[in-house]
């Protein structure tokens, strides 16, 4: 039974990323903005609510137990990115392997995917320095939350301004197929347009916290602790709707939104995440916590370097995906 569960919810989150993204493609397309601003701001934060929701959660109203609590919110923090930066990418390579090969170009919008990078970079280097500042030290964790905010305020204002350019470009977003509630006898208009995105969002939502409750019913069988389960497993739930929007996309050689979806929300997740963080648990230093944030730096370095040296392969992202099992087969041994 928890196995047909988790399989409903899948297939729940597969329809509604599909309804979403047909959506959101309508949507840029009628309000004229470029496709990082589609991929990174629209599509990033917008399926980013289940493990936005996840942390939050543990932290206002977790379980009895404080410190269990804490411990799930700041996995759940962390282990967003370490995801997005390792599996994700692996499996948008695994997506298109079959059609472009190993050595096979892929093309997302240079300036974009590098801001988005650089951005999360800057961001996750100080949350892993306030892992060191002592919690006593309230004003300096404040300080560095406020920063990672503001972090945040400039990059949408940077990823907002050059989308005018990027649409005289040719970047500009365009929608591969009509839209699905045309096909109910809607009209084609941003109210309708606004309607199906609220639904596609709505379902990812759902179908992501039930597959969170089924994961979560199958933690104890296999037996780890509740900051393990919050770094490796929720994660993988949770982050299901980027997954599937992205694979979609870089499908149908949309690589800008397919990636921009990615990192778009590796800077969301980056920045204002890792400040709550900050400011209301411990942030210590843990052993899992550190490899965690370390890896995931490491894997965001390796995709800078590999976009702005020769271009981007899909073998680039087999070493990220390289990289999660390795974080994998260190914190489980």
């Amino acid at each position: 039974m928890l196995f047909l569960e988790l399989l409903g919810y899948l297939l729940l989150i597969l329809v509604a990323a599909e309804i979403f993204v047909n959506a959101l493609e309508h949507l840029g397309e009628k309000l004229r903005i470029s496709e990082g601003v589609t991929g990174s701001l629209f599509a990033a934060v917008g399926t980013a609510m289940p493990e936005t929701l996840v942390p939050l959660l543990a932290i206002f109203a977790g379980t009895g137990n404080a410190a269990t609590s804490e411990e799930i919110g700041v996995g759940a923090i962390l282990g967003a990115p370490l995801m997005l930066s390792t599996l994700s990418l692996f499996l948008m390579g695994v997506a298109v392997l079959g059609r472009r090969g190993l050595r096979g170009h892929l093309t997302p919008e240079k300036t974009g995917l590098r801001r988005d990078l650089d951005f999360f970079l800057m961001a996750f280097v100080l949350a892993f320095a306030a892992m060191f500042v002592p919690h006593t030290q309230s004003w300096a964790r404040g300080v560095l939350a406020f920063v990672m905010v503001l972090i945040y305020f400039f990059y949408v204002m940077l990823t907002l301004r050059a989308s005018s350019k990027l649409v005289d470009e040719g970047h500009a977003t365009e929608a591969g197929s009509p839209m699905l509630l045309t096909r109910l006898g809607m009209p084609q208009n941003l109210l309708f347009i606004v309607v199906q995105l609220a639904l596609g969002l709505g379902l990812l939502v759902a179908g992501a916290k039930g597959f969170i409750h089924g994961v979560e019913a199958a933690a104890p069988i296999i037996g780890i602790s509740a900051l393990l389960l919050s770094l490796m497993i929720i994660p993988i739930a949770t982050e299901l709707p980027e997954k599937v929007n992205s694979i979609l996309w870089i499908r149908k050689h949309k690589d800008t939104l397919a990636f921009g979806n990615i990192t778009g929300a590796m800077v969301f997740q980056g920045t204002l995440l890792p400040a709550i963080g900050i400011s209301l648990t411990p942030w210590a230093p843990q052993k899992e916590v550190l490899l965690g944030v370390l890896v995931t730096l490491v894997a965001a370095f390796w995709l800078r370097w590999a976009a702005v040296t020769g271009g981007l392969r899909v073998w680039h992202l087999f070493v990220n995906g390289a990289l999660y099992v390795t974080y994998l087969t260190v914190v489980l041994a």
